[in-house]
This record gives structure tokens, C-alpha cells and sequence, in this order.
């Protein structure tokens, strides 16, 4: 209860702030932190110089603050790395004031997601909260994992995502020890989160109807959504690699900010973690075109701001890849078989995407169906793409270790380990 109660209002205020920041950085709808006007709406309506400062202020704050970060601060740990260790407890200090960056740059344009600070803000309560009650190491452990998908489910109101996140995820197990305290944590944080923040879902999606063309579509394609993924968990996992810590950081990340805000003069819908361009996807209001622009700006960005030292999370960016590469599919594909919405093809697209970038299937599933408040007709298409990608992704990881050995690719990235290779996904 403790841990569901911090983690709810951790992940509440964080969810103030960015909006906060959002608000004053481009000017939209001051007089009210939470309104009913879009971020993307508020970047569209800004100037293009505004846009351009904005964005080079982030990658200054961006690069002073990580490398000061990593110069002065305690060393990181991960949720992933405290979840298995002998001492689960994270460094508060270093914790806090990485999830602050990650929601300040968030909140200024990073093209980050911003569901990595909540679950971090979530296990430091956690741990912390474990060692005062003397719980066992593997108790502490689960409720450090419980933390995290607290902090989840509280910023984006997804109670039944969080827990699942915990149990496939970062624990690996849905035994009852591990289930119980997962749902009522996340549970617990996502209703205080409410005080705050209101019982709204993330994406307002119209009402959209399955057809046996999206079936048949979403079974063809889902494959080619596994491989996509892959492409995309690559670059991502090198950039990070590659990412300094010394002095080149902030010039770094002070020049790819600063690029990101003048593509932005022309293409307002990059800006954020991907939420804007995700939800004009299901609302069907991008044209192929349009689409197959953003996804590789989208992808391109995301990738150059992790090579430049920035921090954040892939969930929100992966979601949106996939409902844009979607649009082009789908677009495609009713060219000979009309009948189905794009906002359609982009559900099932962003569910793939997510399932198999992530390797968390069913949290994917569960996540997106919370997102969305879609039906559940919607269950049979999604779930045929969903395997075909999760497959896909795992046949692309075999070649690649087959065929180029020697370069590593697909290097922590199995079934029963998601993302080993970035704790901080």
C-alpha cells in the first residue's frame, strides 16, 4: 500500500511538472497546467523561432546535466540491475535527479519517452521502503519491481499494464507472491495518480470497426513489424552504447537538439515521446506520405539524441513507430483491399511494434488495449500481428548472430530477457 500510494503521487507530480514545463516552454494554455489543449497542438501553434529556442534550450539542459550527472553523482543503477541484486536499493540522490532530466528534456521536446523516471521514482520509494521494513532480499527485490510498474500505471493511468509489466518484464514470473503485490501497487498508485491527474486515457481514438481485411492485413504484416523492430532496437542499443560521458556530451547534445528544433520549423509533429504523431495515427488524420516522412525523422531523432548522451525511455517512441509505419502498410494495402480505416492499421501496427521492440507481448497487448479503450474485436487481429512480429524479431535475432558474429547484433535480446542490454529501457 506504501509503495502503490508513493509511487502514485511520484508519479503524479512528475506528470504535473512536464505538463507544467510543456505550458511555459511553448507558451500554450498557461493559466491552466492540465488543459484540453494538446502538447502538439501547443507546438504547432508556436513560432518556429520559439520551436528552435525551446529545443536547443533542452539539449543545453540536456548535456550540462547528465554530464554533471555522471561527474559528480553516485553510479546509476537500473531497475533491472537492482532487481537482481543481493542489495536492491538505488542511489536516491543520482536516481532523482536522473528522472528529473529525463522528465524536464521530455517536457522540452527530447524525442524520449518519459515512462522510465516514474518507474525509477517508484523503486527508490520501494527499496527504500523494503530496507526500513526489514522485508527479505527477495522480497525487497519484487517490491522494487512493484515500484517501477506502480510508477508506470500512475502517469499513464494503466493499473492492469503496470502489474503485467512487473510479472513478464522485470520479474519473469506470475506466481501469487509476485502477482498479488503487482496489481495492488499499481493498482493503488494509478487511482492516487487520479487525484492529480484525472481518469482520462492517453489516446482518443474514434470508434473503429474490424474488418477481414485488417485481419488478413495484420497476419501478412505482422512480420514485417517484428523486423522493423529489430532495425530499430539496433540503432537504438548502439547509439546508447556509444553515448559519451566526458565533455563531449554537452556539445553533443547542445548540436542534436539544435538540429531537432529546426527540422521542427517544418515538422512540428516531432517535438515529445512520440504521442502526438501516434495519436493523429489512430485518428486517421495522416496521409502516407506525412507518415512515411515522420517515421524516419521519428526513428532518426530518437536514435542521434541517445548517440548524444540523452536519457529516456523507448516506449512511447516505439509505439508511435509502429503506428505510423502502420499508416504506410495499411495505406498500401488498401489500394487492393479497401474497407478498413487507417486508425485501424495503426492499433494493430503500434501494438506489433511495441510487443516485439520491448519483447514484452503480452504487457504490449495490454498496454495499448488501456491506451486506446478499443474493443476487444479487436483482440484477433492484434494478437495475429503480435505473434508474427514477436517471431519475426526472434528469426532476425538468430540470423544476425549466425551470419554476423562478430558485430553482435541481437546481444541481449531473448525471450526471457527483455532488454538486457539497456537497463533503462
Amino acid at each position: 500500500m506504501l509503495t502503490g500510494i508513493g509511487a502514485g503521487l511520484g508519479g503524479m507530480l512528475l506528470a504535473l511538472l512536464l505538463h507544467g514545463i510543456q505550458h511555459l516552454a511553448y507558451g500554450y494554455s498557461a493559466t491552466h497546467v492540465i488543459s484540453s489543449e494538446s502538447f502538439l497542438q501547443g507546438v504547432t501553434d508556436a513560432t518556429p523561432e520559439r520551436r528552435v529556442l525551446v529545443l536547443t534550450m533542452c539539449g543545453l539542459v540536456a548535456g550540462l546535466g547528465w554530464w554533471l550527472l555522471y561527474r559528480f553523482g553516485r553510479p546509476l543503477v537500473s531497475i533491472r540491475q537492482a532487481v537482481k541484486s543481493d542489495d536492491p536499493r538505488m542511489p536516491v540522490p543520482s536516481t532523482v535527479a536522473h528522472a528529473l532530466l529525463q522528465i524536464v528534456t521530455v517536457a522540452l521536446g527530447s524525442p524520449l519517452g518519459r515512462e522510465v523516471a516514474p518507474r525509477e521514482i517508484g523503486s527508490v520509494l520501494a527499496g527504500w521502503l523494503s530496507h526500513r521494513a526489514g522485508l527479505s532480499v527477495e522480497q525487497s527485490r519484487i517490491m522494487v519491481a512493484c515500484g517501477a510498474g506502480a510508477g508506470l500505471a500512475a502517469v499513464y493511468n494503466v493499473p492492469l499494464g503496470g502489474a503485467v509489466f512487473v510479472l513478464e518484464v522485470l520479474l519473469g514470473t506470475f506466481g501469487w507472491k509476485a502477482w498479488v503485490p503487482a496489481v495492488v501497487t499499481s493498482a493503488v498508485a494509478a487511482r492516487v495518480a487520479q487525484f492529480g491527474l484525472g481518469n482520462e486515457h492517453q489516446y482518443l481514438v474514434p470508434s473503429l470497426t474490424v474488418s477481414t481485411s485488417l485481419v488478413v492485413w495484420s497476419a501478412v504484416c505482422g512480420p514485417i513489424f517484428g523486423a522493423a523492430a529489430w532495425g530499430f532496437t539496433e540503432l537504438t542499443k548502439r547509439a546508447r552504447a556509444a553515448a559519451p560521458r566526458d565533455w563531449r556530451l554537452p556539445v553533443l547534445s547542445l548540436l542534436n537538439f539544435a538540429i531537432i528544433g529546426v527540422l521542427a520549423m517544418h515538422f512540428p509533429q516531432l517535438p515529445g515521446n512520440g504521442k502526438g504523431p501516434a495519436g493523429l495515427a489512430f485518428d486517421g488524420n495522416l496521409t502516407m506520405t506525412l507518415a512515411a516522412m515522420l517515421l524516419a525523422l521519428k526513428v532518426a531523432i530518437t536514435t542521434s539524441s541517445l548517440r548524444a548522451g540523452a536519457e529516456g525511455g523507448l516506449l512511447t517512441p516505439g509505439l508511435a513507430n509502429g503506428a505510423l509505419l502502420a499508416i504506410v502498410l495499411g495505406g498500401t494495402w488498401s489500394l487492393f483491399w479497401p474497407g478498413t480505416s487507417s486508425g485501424a492499421f495503426a492499433v494493430v501496427g503500434a501494438t506489433s511494434f511495441l510487443a516485439a521492440s520491448m519483447q514484452m507481448p503480452m504487457t504490449a497487448v495490454v498496454l495499448v488495449f488501456e491506451f486506446t479503450r478499443v474493443s476487444q474485436d479487436f483482440l484477433i487481429p492484434v494478437l495475429l500481428a503480435v505473434g508474427g512480429a514477436v517471431l519475426s524479431f526472434q528469426v532476425c535475432v538468430k540470423w544476425a548472430l549466425k551470419w554476423a558474429p562478430a558485430l553482435q547484433f541481437g546481444s541481449g535480446f531473448s525471450w526471457g530477457g527483455a532488454g538486457k542490454a539497456s537497463g533503462n529501457r
